[in-house]
């Protein structure tokens, strides 16, 4: 059972990236959410939340620029149920530059049935980019939806030297 006691949040824009704009959100557990666009900056007073951010940002910048294929960072799970989570983490898992489609997915997660479940909990990551939900494509090859546009979710697989079906 996940704690759902109250934490702090605290919240940072980036400036222009691959994917556009980018508000990093960080609480007191972790990473909590990748927002494509820019929302109000909530800026933190505790020198361990500034760090985490700083992090965040300087991993996706490594990430945008080559630099990186793998994130290390605290993930905040809070308010996330079981499957939602096991499906995230099953992911997060996908090396960089490979893709896995919905179907393989729900069967990595022991529910082959569950490839829609699986559409349904990439369309809400809250983490996106970190947990590579660009990389889960449909079974015929082609991309579907992404909280940045299929654009960015086309860029960030050329970036990162996917090989798709024509």
């Amino acid at each position: 059972m996940q704690d759902t006691s109250e934490t702090l949040i605290w919240s940072k824009q980036m400036p222009e990236t691959l994917a556009g704009p980018l508000t990093i959100v960080v609480s007191t557990r972790g990473l909590t959410e990748i927002v494509f666009g820019r929302l109000p900056e909530l800026p933190p007073e505790d020198p361990a939340m500034i760090e985490l951010i700083d992090k965040v940002i300087a991993q996706l910048e490594e990430y945008f620029s080559g630099l990186r294929r793998e994130f290390d960072l605290p993930l905040d799970w809070t308010g996330m149920a079981e499957y939602q989570i096991e499906v995230l983490r099953a992911c997060y898992a996908i090396p960089y530059g490979e893709v896995r489609t919905y179907a393989g997915l729900a069967r990595e997660t022991g529910r082959p049935k569950a490839a829609r479940a699986v559409g349904n909990i990439m369309a809400t990551n809250p983490i996106a980019i970190v947990i590579p939900c660009h990389r889960v494509i449909g079974s015929d090859g082609s991309l579907h939806g992404y909280g940045g546009g299929l654009d960015v979710k086309a860029r960030l697989l050329k970036m990162e030297g996917a090989q798709l079906a024509a």
